[in-house]
């Protein structure tokens, strides 16, 4: 199966594949306009229509696409995007949510081939688009993703058309820009080659994607294997697949990488996407999955060195999940940060390490393996909140700059350009 479909083919997305079929309407007639009584009432055609509805207690019932979507009344009201409720400029909500009253309904409703129209009690009317109405319905988005991806392991990656970008090409061109944050999005990790080795010019490479998220290692950071700070990555030590600063409360979103020198051997870097190896283990055990994503594990550095004095906690589940369609969009995973259990019962604390295990079996399958080698000129962008990283032993002097980026605007230039991020 081609690695773009893998995601398609986990979320299914039955109603997609009908958007285009009409719903046959009753054979009853009555008025499209009729006012409404305090009994359920439901609109008919005499002619096939796109949309059927039926106004229910607590709910009004659209029939679109194949797909069947229930509405809070309030909801609607307050979803309105006319002039008087929505600033079309500013794209912000006017209209006053608390001033709506709970029990709001409306009094009177039609559709025509695209639109949903509602008289409220006061005499406002509403104008819903149904695609609109269908892109925003709960039914809907437990049927979509949030932020399309491609799973893949080494083999599949390696097939995968995920080129690099070059360095002179991605500073000036929007299209080369474009091109890397689309392969960025898919797998999680984009490379960009030829670019000057200095910490200079890695920053302006990092600078073109987001802005940089400064930390306790500072703004960009370079690095060897000095011991300088209170962590494994400041050795020549092999690194397991891990997840940075899952001691933040929210972990840095993208980290960047940039092998600026190495004399010596070894080094390489390993790169596994979380993302496959969670749904692995949800296809295999959906009961241990959950319990990943429902137990908080407390994460901590803690540093106390002659320059430096740093105490940081983060505290969060395993795997980070959308409660209404269980899409992963974060996972913190790291064994050398991970703090004492102590925020769960011992049976809970039994099940958990059971769960832990079957995931960890996941990201250490040799098939989920990539590695690869950084070399001067070739900077890596990673997500922070997907793929782990690690690296072999390595000896002689290897020096890396690099830094972390601000999630948010990286998805923002994404969007900018066009991609649903």
């Amino acid at each position: 199966m081609p690695i773009q479909n893998m995601l398609l083919t986990r979320i299914r997305l039955p109603w997609l594949s009908v958007c285009k079929t009409r719903v046959a309407a009753p054979s009853r007639l009555q008025r499209s306009c009729a006012p409404l009584g305090n009994n359920r009432w439901q609109h008919t055609t005499a002619q096939p229509s796109p949309c059927s509805w039926k106004a229910r207690e607590n709910s009004f019932e659209v029939s679109y696409g194949g797909l069947v979507m229930q509405f809070d009344y309030m909801w609607l009201r307050d979803h309105c995007r006319s002039a008087s409720c929505y600033n079309s400029k500013t794209n912000q909500r006017s209209l006053d949510t608390a001033s709506i009253d709970l029990n709001i309904r409306p009094e009177k409703a039609r559709t025509d081939d695209e639109s949903l129209y509602l008289t409220w009690p006061d005499g406002h009317v509403t104008q819903y688009k149904l695609d609109w109405l269908a892109q925003n319905s709960y039914e809907g988005k437990k049927h979509s993703a949030m932020h399309p991806h491609s799973l893949w392991n080494a083999g599949s990656y390696a097939r995968a058309d995920a080129p690099s970008v070059s360095f002179e090409k991605f500073m000036t061109c929007d299209q080369e820009l474009k091109r890397f944050l689309t392969n960025f999005l898919l797998y999680g990790i984009a490379f960009v080659d030829d670019v000057p080795a200095t910490v200079e010019d890695t920053e302006k490479v990092t600078q073109r994607v987001s802005l940089i998220r400064e930390t306790m290692y500072g703004r960009m950071w370079s690095f060897t294997s000095d011991y300088s700070r209170g962590d494994t990555a400041y050795t020549k030590l092999a690194l397991d697949r891990h997840t940075d600063t899952a001691y933040f409360q929210e972990p840095c979103g993208i980290q960047v990488f940039h092998c600026l020198r190495h004399e010596g051997t070894g080094g390489r870097t390993l790169l596994v996407d979380g993302f496959n190896a969670a749904d692995k283990l949800l296809q295999r055990s959906p009961e241990l999955f959950e319990l990943l994503t429902q137990v908080p594990i407390k994460h901590e550095y803690l540093e106390n060195l002659s320059d430096h004095s740093n105490h940081m906690i983060g505290i969060g589940p395993v795997l980070n999940v959308y409660p209404w369609n269980n899409e992963v969009y974060m996972i913190r995973y790291n064994n050398y940060d991970r703090a004492v259990i102590n925020t769960v019962p011992h049976d809970v604390v039994q099940r958990w390490y059971a769960a832990h295990r079957e995931l960890t079996k996941e990201l250490r399958d040799p098939d989920n393996e990539l590695w690869v080698k950084l070399t001067p000129g070739k900077v890596i962008f990673i997500d922070n909140w997907r793929v782990l990283h690690g690296r072999e032993s390595f000896t002689g002097l290897r020096q890396l700059c690099g830094c972390y980026l601000t999630r948010d605007d990286v998805l923002n230039t994404a969007r900018s350009l066009g991609l649903q991020a």
